[in-house]
């Protein structure tokens, strides 16, 4: 089959590759209709983690069932569905606490496994014409079959429920102000969430004006960081107060205030300052324990230098840790289905797989309006 193959720093290739087999009686083999590039990818693709030449990129992933295992009890060849970035087993402690991100099981050693992902385990990503789903019953969510809502559907593999986390680690309610940082696909979910939430007053945080240009077509309140302290001018709106709640959809490689080079610890640090005192801040952005392209020594080993003491001062809390995709995604489905939600609209660019070398050096320098790429594989919704 064809898939999307990490070669080098800058660098992926789409190639044949052996097609996935059933190892297990819990597996399935899935036809891949839609698979998503995500930021996270972006990490792997600039040579800033330990990811080596030859992994199948692809965590956010959709399909229809083709092959399944002796075991598996729920589902059915032809079934349409989407796959939690999380693998995980159903059974430990963590997911039977429901802590599917952190699952211990699927990835020995470690607390997490995920498709496609440098240190998360064995499991081929599915920026690929198919995808082996291992413990199918738990990790597939079955949608209606046909093709309604695939940009939609797409985006509860990763991006939709982790912004809505990021506002549960927040607890946003009912009439709180916010702020997200991050205008990126995760940060829009993530402000699109807070005014699912009922947020009275979302702000969006970001120098891309394409990006700043969705955030204000949701409802959000756009936030140029580069023309001054984002936190000065959320608070000259907020009667000098700060938001209720913050949101972190960026990460470790956050940009200082100026644009001119890394800083990351600056969301961190501007959340601190934006949020009043005894708010709450939720922080879904990616945070690792080593970046080989780290800007200090520090950095690249994941310690970075946060306001403690200004965030003790205040009495704030923090939220950390990546989505449990489980705890949320059967509710936005229906959200979906409903027409409550729309997701898709964060959707820039829908291409053939063999457009994915190019679509990740778009995506990385962030040029023609591209926000968030959908790859399908061959000719899958013709089919």
């Amino acid at each position: 089959m064809k898939a999307v193959v990490y070669e080098k720093p800058f660098s992926v290739t789409v190639r044949e590759v052996d097609d996935p087999q059933i190892e297990h009686p819990n597996d399935v083999v899935v036809r891949v209709t839609s698979t998503a590039i995500c930021g996270s990818d972006l990490h792997m693709y600039e040579g800033r983690t330990t990811a080596e030449s030859g992994i199948v990129f692809g965590h956010e992933n959709l399909g229809i069932v083709e092959e399944f295992g002796s075991g598996v009890v729920s589902l059915s060849q032809g079934d349409r569905v989407v796959m939690p970035f999380n693998v995980a087993c159903g059974f430990c402690k963590n997911c039977l606490a429901g802590k599917t991100g952190f699952c211990l099981t699927v990835n020995p050693g470690f607390a997490g496994g995920a498709y496609g992902y440098v240190a998360m385990g064995p499991y081929k990503g599915g920026q690929a014409e198919r995808l082996r789903v291992p413990f199918a019953d738990f990790n597939c969510l079955t949608l209606p079959p046909g093709r309604e809502f695939e940009t939609d559907f797409i985006l509860l593999a990763d991006i939709f429920p982790t912004g809505y986390h990021g506002c549960e680690l927040a607890q946003v309610s009912t009439g709180d102000s916010v702020a997200v940082f991050g205008a990126g696909p995760v940060g829009l979910m993530a402000a699109y969430s807070a005014l699912l939430r009922g947020a009275s007053k979302v702000f969006s945080v970001d120098r891309v004006p394409e990006r700043l240009a969705k955030a204000r077509e949701i409802g959000a309140i756009p936030i140029d960081f580069t023309e001054g302290d984002p936190a000065e001018q959320i608070k000259e709106q907020t009667n000098g107060e700060g938001t209720d709640k913050g949101v972190d959809a960026v990460g470790y490689q956050a940009q200082a205030h100026d644009a001119s080079h890394e800083e990351p610890a600056v969301v961190l640090n501007a959340l601190v300052e934006t949020v009043r005192p005894t708010g709450l801040l939720g922080v879904p952005g990616l945070y690792v324990p080593s970046d080989p392209g780290g800007p200090d020594e520090h950095a690249k080993h994941g310690r970075l230098l946060v306001s403690i003491g200004k965030m003790f001062e205040k009495g704030q809390q923090m939220g950390t840790g990546q989505c449990n995709v489980k705890q949320y995604n059967r509710q936005l489905r229906d959200m979906i289905i409903a027409g409550r939600a729309k997701p898709g609209f964060v959707v820039s660019h829908e291409l053939p797989l063999d457009q994915a070398p190019q679509a990740y050096e778009k995506f990385d320098k962030r040029v023609e309006g591209y926000t968030k790429v959908v790859l399908h594989p061959g000719h899958a919704l013709a089919a």
